[in-house]
């Protein structure tokens, strides 16, 4: 499998480049696939300076309500009422073109330059300069609401410090980031606007291989680009582009490039089906094979954004080494064409517990949809809502069996103190790793620290906290208790390389 490439949120100034390299290749047999040219509109904007995305952006004062985004579905099957020789999708394209917007946004890159320390020698005051830089990018977005509710892909608007959408009639406005998900790469931003022009959503579900479906957006910053396709398949969940994220992507050969990221994927009737995401390509550049997030999923993600500005995700609480093979399924008494999960673990006092589920029961369906792998299990439980109830197929001992499980609330990181920071409670394994024997030094370790984590140069892994805001912590729920409201300072006594210190440390995101 080639390298998975995300076309979105192009760098401007690798626009003239690209496009050299894609026409250079595009002379190569090996890139020169067929690709059926529907309608092909250039659309005119200037690339302007963006305003700030993220949660908390400088992008103005846009205010959110708290009510469900109002867009329009049309669940009927794409091949209702078709008949004949279809000669043009014009008719088709024209409206869609009016909903997909470019977004430009603008990143500050702050860098530290350090002074030569020969200088430093001859002049001890020198201090280390702080360097700031511009990083542009652009991508597209689809407006789903006529009160300016634009869906797009989270890589398109992430570490945004300004945004601004330019519509299909030049008009431009600046964006705020309502909310992002990188577990799905769905962003929603919204710009103040009234009677927008919209796209309708279809039925994701009711897509079928060899349907015609069309790309839509400004790739390489050329202008507005549309491309036609089919759906090549559907469920890919095992491409690698979302790390331990929820994949389920619709794979179509309409091309995608650099800029792409965060536009339409429609059918043949204009509705959108999918937000589009990827690309696998060695070349980086479009070879058949893109990816999009399909809307029924990146629908549900804006709905809970926009209404609490997070996702919540169900829980079930079951682990599974992989799908039933024939050779599993014989095994345990069940035919060899059996499809499903095998539950080999149970997480305790967890939901599926509490329901009786049981180790070497086969997970057949969750409400009446088919599970045949543990990605397909997991994707289907954490696109419903906590608190829901769930209805599990199970095979046990030969017997179909439906069992009813009231779903919880996932954690995506139950060990998490601080943002980006992981703990764990001291234990003699542990001890051991880190080099510590004395057993008088007691508390949480740090297990885990991301690069994007605010602690990130107070903290360390293998640092033992011993203490917040001067209360003794030996397991997370008293740790969490003891912090201060986020955005406020707190005490915290460590433990490193056989000494006590202090340190005091904010989590501001």
């Amino acid at each position: 499998m080639g390298p998975v490439f995300r076309p979105g949120r192009i760098a401007l100034r690798n626009i003239f480049a690209y496009g050299s390299v894609v026409r250079i290749a595009m002379k190569s047999p090996l890139l020169a696939r067929v690709v059926v040219a529907a309608v092909i509109l250039v659309g005119h904007g200037q690339i302007m300076a963006a305003t700030k995305g993220g949660s908390e952006k400088k992008a103005g004062s846009i205010a959110t309500t708290k009510k469900k985004p109002e867009v329009v579905v049309d669940s009927s099957p794409v091949n209702q009422g078709q008949q004949g020789v279809v000669v043009s999708y014009a008719d088709v394209v024209e409206p869609v073109q009016k909903a997909v917007v470019s977004i430009y946004s603008t990143k500050i890159i702050k860098e530290r330059v350090q002074v030569n320390p020969f200088f430093r020698q001859l002049f001890p005051g020198l201090q280390d300069q702080e360097r700031e830089s511009r990083q542009e990018g652009m991508g597209s977005g689809v407006i789903v609401t006529a009160d300016g509710y634009i869906l797009t892909n989270n890589h398109v608007v992430e570490g945004a410090d300004e945004l601004k959408v330019s519509l299909s009639d030049d008009r431009e406005f600046v964006a705020k980031v309502i909310g992002t998900d990188p577990k799905t790469d769905v962003a929603v931003i919204k710009i103040e606007a009234e009677k927008l022009p919209t796209v309708n959503l279809a039925d994701s579900e009711k897509l079928r291989v060899g349907d015609v479906v069309f790309a839509v957006g400004n790739p390489l910053g050329v202008g507005q680009t549309v491309t036609m396709g089919i759906v090549s398949a559907k469920g890919r969940n095992k491409v690698g582009i979302l790390d331990g994220g929820y994949e389920d992507f619709i794979q179509t050969d309409a091309a995608i490039n650099m800029g792409n990221s965060g536009g339409a994927l429609t059918d043949a009737r204009g509705r959108l089906v999918g937000i589009n995401s990827a690309i696998l390509s060695p070349s980086r550049g479009n070879i058949g094979i893109g990816f999009a997030i399909p809307i029924n999923l990146a629908a549900s993600i804006m709905n809970s954004l926009v209404l609490t500005g997070t996702v919540s995700r169900g829980y079930l609480g079951v682990k599974s080494p992989d799908s039933v093979t024939p050779d599993v399924a014989e095994q345990l008494g069940l035919p060899k064409d059996t499809k499903g999960v095998l539950i080999t673990e149970i997480d305790p006092d967890s939901p599926a517990e509490k329901a009786g589920v049981r180790r070497t029961d086969v997970i057949l369906g969750v409400d009446g949809h088919p599970v045949t792998s543990l990605e397909d299990l997991r994707l289907r439980i954490s696109q419903m809502v906590p608190g829901s109830v769930a209805k599990l197929k199970v095979m046990r001992e030969g017997e179909e069996k439906i069992l009813e499980v009231t779903l919880g609330s996932l954690n995506e990181n139950p060990n998490e103190l601080f943002s980006g920071v992981s703990v764990a409670p001291l234990n003699p394994e542990i001890r051991r790793r880190v080099g510590l024997m004395d057993n008088r030094v007691s508390g949480l370790v740090v297990t885990e620290m991301t690069e994007e984590s605010p602690l990130r140069g107070r903290l360390a892994v293998d640092v033992v906290i011993v203490e917040v805001n001067r209360v003794p912590v030996t397991d997370l729920p008293t740790a969490k208790k003891s912090l201060k409201p986020r955005g406020e300072n707190n005490l915290l006594t460590i433990f490193f390389r056989g000494q006590y210190r202090f340190v005091v440390a904010a989590d501001t995101k």
